[in-house]
Parts: C-alpha cells; sequence; structure tokens
C-alpha cells in the first residue's frame, strides 16, 4: 500500500476524532492518505495530517471511508469499475456495508493499510440516463413526487410486462442493495453473490403486487402510463433525473462493478443478524 483516499460521513461531528486517527495510522503504515479540501474544510484540524488533493486519485491503493452506507456507495461508486478496495468503517446507523464498527477502528484502519482483507466484487444495475454515472450499487427507485398523484407504473421484463400498479413507486435493487428501499417493500432479501436483482413496488395499492427476482441476463423496462405525472429516478437515493408520461427505462445487471472489502471472517448470515435482528423469534 501507498496511496490511500479517504472519504468521511457528512456529519463531521461524528468522525473528525477518527479522521485524527486515521492520518497517525496511516503514517505508522508508510501509506499516504489523501483527502479533498472539502474533508479538510469538514474537520478542521483533525485534517492536518491528510494530505490535500484537488481532485481525488483515480486508482489508489485503497479508499477508507469513515461514515454509514451512504458514504460507503459514494466511494463504490466514485470508483465503479476500477477495481479500488473500498473499506467501509461504520460511523451510520446501521452500516451493513462496513467491513467494522467505528469500536474497531484501530483495526479497521490498521487492515485497510495493509491490505489484510478480501475483496468482494458488487454487482450493479445500469439504468439508460443521461446521468454522468448511471450506475447504481444499491438500487434504481422511481418515486412519485412529493404532493403529486399517485403513480401509475408498470414493468416488463423482454417483452413481457410482468405488473403495472397505482403506487407510490418502485425499487430494481441488487443483491446488496436488497436490505435497503426493497425489504422496506417486503421484498426479499438477496444473499450477497446471488446472480440477479429484485423488483418491487412501493406501498402498491392493490392486494396482489408482489416482488420479482429477475435472472441476470433479462432486461428490465420501467414504465411510467400516459396521462400521467412524472417520477423521479433515483440512483442509489441520488436524484438522477425523471421519467416522464408515456416513457420507459432501461435497466442491465452488470458484474464486478464495486469492489467492497470485508474481512476474511465475515459472514453474511450474521450479519443479518446482527444489524436487522432474528427472521423470528
Amino acid at each position: 500500500m501507498k496511496t490511500a483516499v479517504l472519504i468521511t460521513h457528512t456529519h463531521p461531528e461524528n468522525a473528525s476524532a477518527a479522521v485524527a486517527r486515521a492520518a497517525e495510522v496511516a503514517k505508522e503504515a508508510s501509506v499516504e492518505l489523501v483527502a479533498t479540501a472539502n474533508e479538510h474544510d469538514k474537520h478542521g484540524e483533525s485534517a492536518a495530517g491528510l494530505g490535500r488533493v484537488d481532485e481525488l486519485p483515480e486508482r489508489p491503493d485503497v479508499c477508507v471511508v469513515l461514515g454509514g452506507d451512504g458514504s460507503i456507495l459514494y466511494a463504490l461508486r466514485k470508483y465503479a469499475r476500477t477495481g479500488v478496495p473500498v473499506f467501509g468503517i461504520n460511523f451510520g446507523t446501521i452500516g451493513f456495508l462496513a467491513a467494522v464498527e467505528r469500536e474497531q477502528l484501530d483495526e479497521g484502519l490498521r487492515r485497510a493499510f495493509d491490505g489484510d482483507f478480501e475483496l468482494m466484487d458488487l454487482p450493479g444495475l445500469e439504468a439508460n440516463l443521461s446521468a454522468e454515472n448511471s450506475v447504481a450499487l444499491n438500487d434504481v427507485s422511481f418515486i412519485r413526487r412529493p404532493q403529486g398523484r399517485v403513480a401509475e407504473l408498470s414493468y416488463r421484463v423482454g417483452e413481457e410486462e410482468v405488473g403495472s400498479v397505482r403506487c407510490d413507486g418502485l425499487v430494481a435493487a441488487t443483491p446488496a442493495g436488497s436490505t435497503g428501499y426493497n425489504l422496506a417493500n417486503a421484498g426479499p432479501i438477496l444473499a450477497w453473490g446471488v446472480e440477479g436483482y429484485v423488483v418491487s413496488f412501493i406501498a402498491p395499492h392493490t392486494l396482489t403486487a408482489r416482488a420479482l427476482v429477475v435472472a441476470p441476463g433479462d432486461l428490465l423496462y420501467v414504465g411510467n402510463a400516459a396521462g400521467r405525472e412524472p417520477v423521479e429516478i433515483s440512483l442509489d437515493g441520488d436524484p438522477a433525473g425523471e421519467l416522464a408520461p408515456g416513457e420507459e427505462v432501461e435497466i442491465h445487471f452488470r458484474n464486478g462493478v464495486g469492489s467492497l472489502a470485508q474481512l476474511p471472517e465475515a459472514n453474511f448470515y450474521n450479519r443479518i443478524r446482527e444489524k436487522f435482528g432474528r427472521l423470528a423469534q
């Protein structure tokens, strides 16, 4: 390890002390740890030991994130398709994607800078949008506007229409994203490593709408009914445009989009239990 990038939580008070410690551990490991001017501004004197760059390097040896799932997803999208490992230390709420918890800060930093981790290739969903980065690691969501009319969305897989429902929206989620918005829609959890993705409606106005797991090679088309209102599109929670009435968006499953660092002893099913509770009591 020669160069590492640091990305932190949007709430600096949660991670400023950890930023200073990260700089110390990086120095001990002879790793150059750099961050943007925005990170320096957020953390003030706590960031004094970090290198300052105008733009993050394209291919550092590792990207360390002190934050929650949102910050980790930001880093994964930033370094999508580059093979750069993203090592998350949870300073958020759930931190399902994090390699370690904040109580393990020193151990996590040392293992990140030593390269003592395994890489998990994460798939993504690519939408045919005009956004600069149209790939989502968690989910692509279609949501009716606040105070707007109920949406009427449909989706088809290939040439076969599967569902057309009045609803608040629709979510297409990867296995990593299946524990997010999709889970709140009562959609199934997909274990990491599953080939495929899941489609679920948000607050469907019917008793028959069910989530569907789609094969990785099948194309998904999401349509907005003519005569309705536009619905907002987001990629991993970030606004990415809107779906106009009478139009549809095409979504592809893509392998090998993100590189998530995890400890060798990590276990997906243990993590499900620890983060969300036992599936049955």
